[in-house]
């Protein structure tokens, strides 16, 4: 199956402006459909073996896709997505996953071998850090992490044998703003791989490859869909590690099917305008929850603070995913707090457009190096929706009652 490009109609020129570019990109005007079908394929039929090679032969001269010959590279649903997301991205190219997760696994097993070191934030997500400190070390590959806030104790656990630096930005949780252009110039001086995982603030808020990231995840399950009903993850790639991640990708099978791949492109339309309502509200319950004694802000609000720094250095906004660090003699009334919302989900995932509250117990955390929680003191997260933030700073003030 040969897809060009022309019949779904991808805009590039006089388009500027990433808000325009998602309303007009992939209409398909040979259905005339102002979104692209969805195409289901396990087999891809052809005319005749001749057509068959002269697909592979183009596949071959342009690995990037839109040339299949078999279901598992995917069918023009998906290949349309990958195309949208590489021009968010200002990427050579990206790959869909079936989840989020499943996006840090294949960067990871691109590049990483046994024998080989990982460098790895200590703030990253809990499974992140059960995959890289437990599993991988069964497969004789040994994972240092290192302090977000001090990245000496990054370059000086670089060995010949350290092969890729992994980092989330902000931390999981935690909500840790690191130093990304001084990471990006240590692993360049040791030329060693990096990563970095960016759902918090998706390319709308950052661009890791401009940075200068060999790869940059985003789980699309978050904002990209925006509706809380999908799962999925992208890989965006520079042209250095490409060949290495596509020969990874086609022998593990990580491949997002066209139904998911569908709904995250519709969702992808409106993804400026819902953060930019999840910002605008996280604001305004940022600036309420500030003005409680009890509550540390774990969100980019304080303008004097190191994390306020870093975050305005690298990030054009902020999203609507943020952390309270409760000081409390009472876990019993932390709970209560938290099980008194009413408007706030009780759920893992956020980034839809609804919000959500946890508390957070330590599996959800995951065991931390450089983090120095207090008896006394609790984590909770917030994902703050699309609703009217006047009512959720009502639900949040009747909920704070209980706090003592």
């Amino acid at each position: 199956m040969d897809i060009a490009l022309s019949t779904y109609h991808i805009k590039f020129f006089m388009v500027k402006s990433f808000k325009t570019f998602l309303k007009h990109t992939s209409k398909d005007f040979h259905n005339q459909s102002v979104n692209p079908p969805v195409v289901r394929a396990s087999t891809i039929i052809f005319k005749s073996m001749q057509h068959i090679r002269k697909t592979q032969v183009k596949d071959q001269k342009k690995p990037t896709g839109g040339h299949f010959d078999y279901g598992r590279q995917g069918t023009s649903t998906t290949y349309i997505l990958q195309r949208i997301l590489t021009k968010l991205e200002d990427s050579y190219h990206v790959f869909t996953t079936p989840t989020g997760f499943g996006s840090v696994f294949l960067a990871i097993f691109s590049v990483v071998r046994p024998g080989d070191q990982m460098l790895v934030a200590d703030p990253v997500y809990s499974p992140t850090r059960i995959l890289t400190e437990n599993y991988l070390k069964e497969f004789n590959v040994r994972t240092v992490f290192y302090n977000p806030h001090d990245l000496k104790t990054l370059e000086n656990n670089i060995t010949k044998k350290t092969k890729l630096i992994f980092v989330e930005n902000p931390g999981s949780n935690t909500f840790d703003f690191q130093d990304l252009s001084k990471i990006i110039s240590i692993a360049k001086k040791h030329k060693i791989f990096t990563a970095i995982d960016n759902t918090w603030g998706t390319p709308y808020y950052l661009k890791p490859m401009k940075l200068g990231f060999d790869m940059s995840i985003v789980s699309a399950t978050k904002y990209y869909s925006g509706h809380s009903d999908v799962m999925g993850g992208s890989l965006a790639v520079n042209k250095k590690v490409f060949n290495k991640v596509k020969a990874a990708e086609k022998i593990t099978g990580l491949r997002l099917g066209p139904d998911d791949a569908y709904l995250i492109t519709r969702g992808l339309r409106t993804l400026d305008v819902r953060l930019d309502r999840h910002s605008e509200n996280a604001k305004k319950i940022a600036a309420f929850l500030s003005k409680n004694k009890k509550i540390q802000l774990l969100y980019p609000f304080k303008k004097n603070s190191e994390n306020y720094r870093m975050w305005k250095k690298y990030y054009s906004g902020a999203s609507g995913l943020m952390g309270l660090k409760i000081k409390s003699s009472s876990a019993n009334s932390v709970k209560k707090f938290v099980n008194s919302l009413k408007l706030f989900g009780y759920g893992y995932s956020w980034g839809g457009f609804e919000s959500l509250v946890l508390h957070q117990e330590f599996r959800e955390t995951g065991k931390r190096n450089y983090m120095n929680l207090l008896k006394d003191e609790h984590l909770v997260r917030l994902h703050i929706g699309l609703e009217d933030p006047k009512d959720l700073i009502q639900d949040i003030k009747q909920a704070l009652k209980y706090l003592r």
